[in-house]
């Protein structure tokens, strides 16, 4: 794999040019952010009357419509919800595509997938920073950077590979490291990421042990510090140094009922699973169940959203966390501006 850093960047090739971020949320906002503290010229794309106009307008920027933000860009960023993309795409920016100009994006599900299929004249490439854009943002006003990604889908103009590097160099990321890998691996390994460890496999699991211990007659509220909260503590010592790492703070008791019992609970059949779901992101199957379940208005989704949002976990866990305010300083995410 390549490798890049900001020394391998050059952000004179941005400058001078036009940048539309289409989208004003997570992602959205700390792309335009840190992209005009780069010195960059940005204006963000959005539907009229969005609830993120008003935000991104707090933050100074120029907001326009998404046709005309397009229109008027030489790179247009994609970082709206993938699963609205591909109609935002066909209403507002396929026609503003002229050649020589750059679609790019920071996941690369509707490309991969094909939803959406640029014309061959246009450049198209990917800048997918490796974290939550608001920690894209506060790591870049601290001096630091978050390792992005990068890909290039189409080149016409011979030189969207470095339009990339200059851009995730704005982003920050040349700070940490620029990546390089293709729109299929991103896609196909980001998403499996989510469902089977990062979100669905590590919900289901820290739910799966607060309901065990709370059916044996265990209160909630040491289920949920036991089986939740701490979670955090864990990753926190992986994320700093490792597996190993975590392993050599814990106790002897931990750690050897981690590596004893661990393969016990994640086991053949959760191996097997995870072979399935990756088999069905490669074969585009989730893609289109996606893609057909919010063009029927989302039902599945809103109920299962409303299920979790409802489960005693989340109950429980609101008042234990209510008794510890200092959790509520210097939060990354403030729903009144990102």
């Amino acid at each position: 794999m390549n490798i890049y850093y900001d020394k391998d960047a050059d952000l004179a090739r941005l400058r001078g040019k036009k940048i539309a971020v289409i989208g004003y949320g997570s992602q959205g906002h700390a792309h335009a952010l840190n992209l005009r503290d780069s010195g960059m010229d940005v204006r963000v794309g959005l539907k009229k009357g969005s609830s993120s106009w008003p935000k991104a307008q707090n933050a100074g920027f120029a907001v326009k419509e998404v046709a005309q933000a397009a229109a008027e860009a030489d790179i247009i960023m994609m970082l709206t919800p993938d699963e609205v993309a591909s109609e935002i795409y066909e209403a507002e920016i396929r026609s503003q595509l002229k050649p020589g100009k750059y679609l790019a994006c920071a996941h690369g599900f509707n490309i991969h997938f094909k939803k959406i299929v640029p014309p061959p004249e246009v450049n198209v490439f990917m800048v997918a920073p490796k974290g939550p854009g608001h920690l894209l943002r506060s790591e870049f006003e601290k001096g630091r950077g978050v390792p992005c990604l990068i890909a290039v889908a189409q080149d016409p103009s011979s030189d969207s590979k470095q339009i990339a590097l200059a851009y995730g160099a704005a982003l920050g990321g040349g700070r940490a490291a620029l990546l390089e890998t293709t729109f299929k691996e991103e896609t196909e390994t980001d998403l499996f990421g989510e469902q089977a460890v990062l979100c669905g496999g590590l919900t289901e699991l820290m739910r799966a042990g607060f309901e065990t211990l709370v059916e044996a007659g265990y209160a909630p509220e040491m289920a949920y510090f036991e089986c939740i909260h701490e979670m955090k503590l864990i990753v926190d010592l992986i994320y700093e140094g490792g597996i190993s790492n975590m392993r050599y703070s814990i106790s002897n008791t931990a750690e050897y009922g981690d590596m004893t019992r661990g393969k016990q609970v994640i086991g053949r059949e959760s191996r097997e699973a995870m072979k399935k779901l990756l088999a069905d992101i490669q074969s585009g199957a989730f893609a289109d169940e996606w893609i057909s379940e919010y063009r029927a208005g989302l039902p599945r989704f809103r109920a299962l959203r409303r299920e979790g949002e409802n489960h005693p976990a989340e109950l429980v866990g609101a008042k234990l966390r209510a008794m510890m305010p200092w959790l509520q300083q210097n939060r990354l995410v403030d729903k009144t501006k990102n």
